[in-house]
């Protein structure tokens, strides 16, 4: 599902990602740890195309993402990678159903397919009777699932969430932790999630711990600092 082989990243004279390889199987359920500064996010953001790297290869889903022209890759960000952030990032002008069709929209996918698609999805996170609200009439883990249920939109190959439990409290952290294995299970959904949270590494089926740049062990039983 994702080759990742020899990133290197460098701003300035920092050198962020030493050569970078790993593998995530269809599927999996991978976490990210390891001190601030070791590289996890900017890691993320490489394989997420939001970022280049200065070397290395990125492929997802059986596409080299690094021989594709920006707007290919546009292309295939919007359709095949969904994001979840740290702090939601909905449009509070628009309802928790709007928000979660915007991707959608810029799929170029028509409203009635967006709407019948956003609404199975809420109703799937339990947000049903809250599609009409928006993101300010929500709780934190109700925003949080909205912005879930956006990056699921355009059925992407992959979630990458950077510390999507960061801002919500211990029942709401719990709840979104389990929704990952439960899209898992449902949908076959392959997540990527850097995070601090020790509970949320021990529960993914493997733990990718970064230091300085580097990975030195992806075990099941690597130790969150």
């Amino acid at each position: 599902m994702i080759d990742v082989k020899g990133i290197t990243k460098s701003f300035g004279s920092l050198q962020v990602l030493k050569g970078i390889d790993l593998h995530v199987d269809k599927g999996e359920v991978v976490s990210i740890v390891g001190p601030s500064g070791a590289g996890k996010t900017t890691l993320l953001q490489i394989i997420g195309t939001l970022d280049k790297p200065d070397a290395g290869v990125i492929e997802i889903d059986g596409e080299n993402l690094s021989v594709m022209k920006a707007r290919a890759l546009a292309k295939f960000r919007c359709n095949r990678i969904g994001f979840v952030f740290q702090f939601h990032q909905l449009l509070p002008e628009f309802t928790a159903l709007e928000n979660v069709m915007i991707p959608a929209f810029i799929a170029g996918n028509a409203e009635k397919d967006a709407r019948t698609r956003a609404m199975e999805l809420l109703n799937f996170m339990g947000l049903a009777d809250r599609a009409t609200h928006r993101p300010k009439e929500l709780s934190g883990g109700e925003n949080q699932r909205v912005a879930v249920a956006r990056a699921l939109i355009n059925h992407p190959a992959v979630i990458l969430a950077d510390e999507p439990s960061g801002s919500l409290d211990s029942k709401n952290k719990a709840e979104l932790h389990q929704l990952f294995f439960d899209l898992r299970d449902k949908f076959g959904q392959t997540f990527m999630i850097v995070t601090h949270d020790e509970n949320l590494a021990t529960l993914t089926d493997r733990t990718i711990h970064m230091k300085d740049g580097k990975i030195f062990d992806m075990s099941k039983s690597a130790i969150v600092e």
